[in-house]
């Protein structure tokens, strides 16, 4: 199933590129690389945990625990989520049940956010690059 979705989302990913090409207004775009985040399998994560989330300088966007793995699963329940923003063309942009919180794309800093995660699927996104610049995880318990 995870393959799947992997492929499902690499080949929408390179659709998306294809359609509309990778040019706009972004200065240096064009030499950058923009990546898609796929999280790995850690086995799950106890609820109530600080989880860190970032965007830029880059077209990277990420969001991971306290010791730098990535999330694929959690277990419901209230998060802290630390938002580092390191770019003005980029935004940290976390949905899903009962969750919609985002950093603005013109402003960098750091954002804390404490979130009620229920049983589901989570995705995060840049908004103005979410075909490449995006990641998802499950919350089930």
């Amino acid at each position: 199933m995870r393959k799947t979705l992997l492929v499902l989302v690499v080949g929408l990913a390179v659709a998306a590129f294809a359609v509309a090409g990778c040019g706009g207004d972004d200065e240096g775009a064009a030499t950058d690389t923009e990546t898609t985040t796929e999280t790995t399998d850690t086995g799950g994560a106890e609820a109530g945990g600080t989880l860190l989330g970032n965007v830029g300088p880059g077209f990277e966007i990420s969001l991971t625990m306290e010791n730098g793995d990535e999330i694929a699963a959690l277990e419901p329940g209230t998060y802290t989520i630390e938002v580092t923003d390191q770019s003005d063309i980029h935004n940290f942009h976390l949905t899903g049940t009962g969750v919609d919180e985002s950093t603005t794309v013109a402003e960098t800093g750091e954002q804390t956010w404490e979130v009620t995660l229920e049983d589901g699927t989570y995705t995060f996104v840049c908004d103005p690059h979410a075909s490449s610049m995006n990641g998802s995880f499950e919350v089930s318990g």
